[in-house]
């Protein structure tokens, strides 16, 4: 064991709802060091993603390997972790990521964040590399490293319940499976079997040599105005009983899959197809006629949308959502509904995200279809073999090593033109929307800092509403996508749960509201929305810097040269989407190509 001396233990600038430090951690020299978060950078980035992606840029993690020692990785709570509004127990994972080499940003909900905020920080980052194989343990202002020698290889349930018993049930775990011990480019970080992680945030901390941290604490927030941000929460957690969040408490996220297959944008073999035929199979209405179905919630929460459903081979339960189940299901051409439990199930355990996952194998398939890759055992429809390519990836034997790396450094790899339909923007492959029929989305897709990610942008609400013809998008409708990706960028910045967007009237006011009474400030939605651009604006300042370029603003070219076969008429040109794109740019002040104004690279952060 090797305890860390911590400097400057006592410093502590407190704002109502913050802490006003972050906790700096050199696993390789031993130094724990709190750094000062005055008000403004506080009130500037808020917390989360916003706070996170301001820790980065300030420790220069945009020019760095995201697996090399290096490089930091943040831990990033929120002025609402512990309060008593609904959703708000939930924490930011923020780094470069392994995948993309771009922002990465994951968020979820957990005891980890609500404990790790009691430690007495607004942040935990972690730079360096343990020279051992570690569990880093944070109690109050002591933090320690501990072998992780009798756990490392251990799956994260295996880890979790190992650390309950070598620690005590006070401590809260974020851990990594055996794809984060072997820097698999799009490993998760798992806690409460939940998990953090597209683009691969656990493959960084697996690079550190750390198999888990655990947190325990006993500083506890205060509130401006505890009495009223009681008052509010109650009204919000009976709204979020209402209308808005019902399909989600009776089916999941998963109830989308027959909505979009009728849509004809459900991506199906690796999106040559819109639809389908297999959906009702695997579908969540089916699922919960022929198997026990259970009902759950994230720390917090009142809304309840995690449903877990019985494996027919007797291991357990497994938490179903729309994008693994889109992922193992149609993605790969699969409608059996026991193996696309069983390969979710072995995701979370092992610690690999679904999307990546199944993006990157039904690209391998297409490739096979193709003669493009001689492995004729991976066929589009052959369960075994979609569960064969999950047990490479984590072993690193055979196909493996190279789906490991993601669909385009695949591509890359294999060459022949293989990039054109690799499934992927950024290098982060794409979720369950095809961009051809939601084409707000697919302007989403296309400049999203993070990649193809539709909870960075949720411009698809845009497209299931009359503001726009999902199939035919023109430029004077890219501001909406911007509005949703300000939203966004609030909600991850707060941090509330997305489930919650439709319980509100008016976001950013009551959002100025909720803040208020945490904090005090006497902060607007004006500010609020300034604060939301200025929080996206960071993320691409981290970009520039770590060598973006105008060109990787696009989608896969399979999707801009024809419509999905079976929807002739969801169409969209590149001519189309890089109008889209450049009326996007210039709606956010920036160049048409996407460049920032110099000020904008040069003022300073902290």
């Amino acid at each position: 064991m090797v305890s860390f001396p911590m400097s400057d233990v006592n410093m502590r600038r407190e704002i109502p709802g913050y802490h006003g430090r972050y906790l700096r951690i050199d696993l390789s020299d031993g130094s724990s060091t709190p750094i000062p978060l005055g008000p403004q950078i506080l009130r500037d980035y808020l917390g989360g993603s916003g706070l996170g992606v301001a820790i980065l840029l300030h420790e220069r993690a945009a020019e760095v390997d995201p697996l090399s020692p290096m490089a930091p990785i943040a831990f990033v709570f929120s002025p609402l972790v512990g309060s008593p509004l609904t959703t708000s127990a939930k924490f930011a994972v923020v780094s470069k990521s392994p995948l993309t080499n771009r922002i990465n940003d994951s968020l979820a909900s957990s005891g980890f964040a609500l404990a790790g905020k009691k430690t007495g920080y607004d942040a935990i980052v972690l730079v360096g590399q343990a020279r051992h194989r570690s569990i880093l343990v944070i109690d109050d202002d002591q933090v320690r490293l501990e072998s992780a020698d009798d756990c490392w290889g251990l799956s994260n349930q295996e880890t979790r319940d190992h650390l309950r018993l070598r620690l005590g049930n006070e401590f809260q775990t974020a851990t990594i499976g055996q794809a984060g011990e072997r820097q698999v480019r799009y490993a998760t970080i798992s806690h409460d079997g939940r998990h953090a992680g597209r683009g691969g945030s656990g493959a960084v901390l697996g690079s550190k040599n750390i198999k888990a941290i655990a947190v325990r604490g006993s500083h506890r927030p205060h509130w401006a105005e505890p009495a009223a941000l009681v008052g509010l929460a109650k009204q919000l957690s009976e709204k979020s009983f209402g209308p808005a969040t019902a399909k989600y408490r009776e089916l999941g996220t998963a109830s989308n899959l027959l909505t979009f297959n009728r849509l004809n944008v459900l991506p199906t073999r690796n999106f040559q197809e819109g639809s389908f035929d297999g959906a009702i199979a695997i579908s969540p209405e089916e699922l919960s006629v022929a198997r026990d179905r259970a009902r759950a919630s994230c720390a917090a929460c009142t809304i309840g949308c995690e449903h877990l459903y019985s494996m027919k081979n007797g291991s357990g339960s497994v938490r179903l959502e729309y994008e693994n189940l889109f992922a193992f299901g149609p993605l790969c051409g699969i409608d059996d509904p026991e193996i696309v439990l069983e390969a979710s199930r072995r995701c979370d355990e092992w610690g690999l995200d679904t999307i990546s996952a199944g993006g990157t194998i039904a690209f391998a398939m297409e490739c096979v279809q193709r003669n493009l890759l001689d492995e004729p055992w991976l066929k589009f429809g052959d369960g075994q073999s979609l569960l064969k390519a999950l047990d490479s990836i984590v072993s690193g034997k055979g196909l493996g090593s190279l789906l490991a790396q993601g669909s385009r450094r695949m591509a890359h790899h294999i060459g022949h033109e293989s990039i054109a339909f690799a499934p992927q923007v950024k290098g982060l492959e794409l979720p369950g929307y095809d961009p051809r029929g939601l084409q707000t989305m697919a302007l989403g897709f296309a400049v999203g800092t993070r990649g193809a990610d539709h909870n960075r942008s949720g411009a698809y609400e845009v497209d299931f509403s009359e503001a726009v013809d999902r199939k035919h998008v023109g430029p004077e409708s890219a501001h909406l996508a911007v509005e949703t990706e300000d939203k966004a960028a609030l909600m991850d910045s707060l941090i509330l749960c997305k489930f919650l967007r439709g319980v509100f009237t008016d976001f950013f006011a009551e959002s100025a509201e909720i803040l208020q009474l945490v904090t005090g400030w006497d902060v607007t939605a004006s500010e609020l929305r300034e604060t939301a651009r200025r929080i996206v604006t960071a993320k691409k300042r981290f970009n520039i810097l770590a060598g973006w370029t105008p060109d990787e603003d696009t989608l896969p070219r399979r999707m801009l040269q024809k419509p999905a076969s079976d929807d002739l008429r969801g169409h969209l040109s590149l001519e189309r989407l890089n109008e889209l794109i450049s009326a996007y740019n210039q709606a956010r002040g920036w160049s048409p190509e996407g460049w920032l104004h110099p000020s904008d690279m040069q003022s300073e952060i902290f």
